[in-house]
């Protein structure tokens, strides 16, 4: 899943594909470097961010969905709103990636519902201007597991279809670097749901933390190789899907891991 930011204060390239030309010509790239899905969000939700109106949003989504799948290229929209996700699915999208696991708009489930397409509930305990403060786990990926069952139920009960569901640990979304760590080596635990998983790593605070040198942490732009470390070790367990910044580079990752392949504990694609 290649990352689309249409907005101006993404944490990692907020402000150079804001323009709907600059927008679709990446999401082109994207799409032709391997990405299986461009993934389009309007709305940043890097930690301390202030939300966009619903009408923001959706003057920056709409035009490069409609674009990009007339293009022919696969589209998720990347939204907490359900009227988001109605319009970008009625402009082509086929998958809604709700980072808030329909928490964030009591309309996002019964929507989806409505819509048939496929659905990530991601695991979210509060929007981005105060989620620091709520990474408070007893244990995270007893925890997060836990809170995902719930969000997989909550779905299916408001008319999902539970094949349609994918469940992604939200690394970074209320969790400290030790957290994000824990929920990489405990995805089995998350397997066990029985659902496919889709992990977003991508340039995130924590691998910069882990790359620090004496001037401090790695910047955005230089931690695209740990990246592709989690994407070949998270391709070689079969997890369905990583979200990521490029995509060339990750599909050579995945191609790697997925020859070398011989055990597959989640089920997925890795031994093909």
């Amino acid at each position: 899943m290649g990352i689309l930011n249409v907005t101006p204060d993404s944490f990692s390239d907020g402000g150079q594909y804001l323009d709907v030309e600059a927008a679709v010509a990446h999401g082109l790239a994207l799409f032709a470097d391997g990405a299986d899905l461009v993934d389009v969000g309007g709305e940043s939700t890097r930690p301390g961010a202030q939300r966009a109106s619903v009408e923001t949003e959706l003057a920056r989504v709409l035009p490069v969905v409609g674009r990009l799948t007339a293009a022919g290229v696969p589209v998720s929209v990347d939204t907490m709103r359900a009227e988001v996700a109605v319009a970008a699915v009625a402009a082509g999208a086929v998958l809604v990636n709700d980072v808030s696991g329909g928490l964030a708009d009591p309309g996002m489930l019964p929507a989806v519902a409505a819509l048939d397409v496929d659905y990530v509930a991601m695991h979210w305990r509060g929007h981005s201007d105060r989620m620091a403060d709520l990474a408070d786990y007893g244990d995270v990926v007893t925890d997060v597991t836990t809170e995902l069952a719930e969000r997989l139920a909550a779905a299916i009960a408001a008319g999902v279809a539970a094949d349609r569901v994918i469940l992604d640990p939200g690394l970074g979304f209320a969790k400290t670097a030790v957290h994000n760590w824990a929920l990489l080596r405990g995805l089995p635990s998350l397997a066990a749901l029985g659902r496919p998983l889709l992990v977003g790593a991508s340039r995130k605070r924590f691998l910069g933390e882990l790359l620090a040198g004496p001037e401090g942490p790695r910047p955005v732009g230089e931690r695209d190789d740990a990246g592709l470390a989690i994407t070949a070790l998270l391709a070689a367990a079969g997890v369905w899907g990583v979200r990521t910044h490029t995509a060339r580079p990750q599909r050579d990752a995945i191609s790697v891991a997925a020859r070398l392949s011989v055990g597959n504990p989640f089920g997925g694609a890795a031994d093909r």
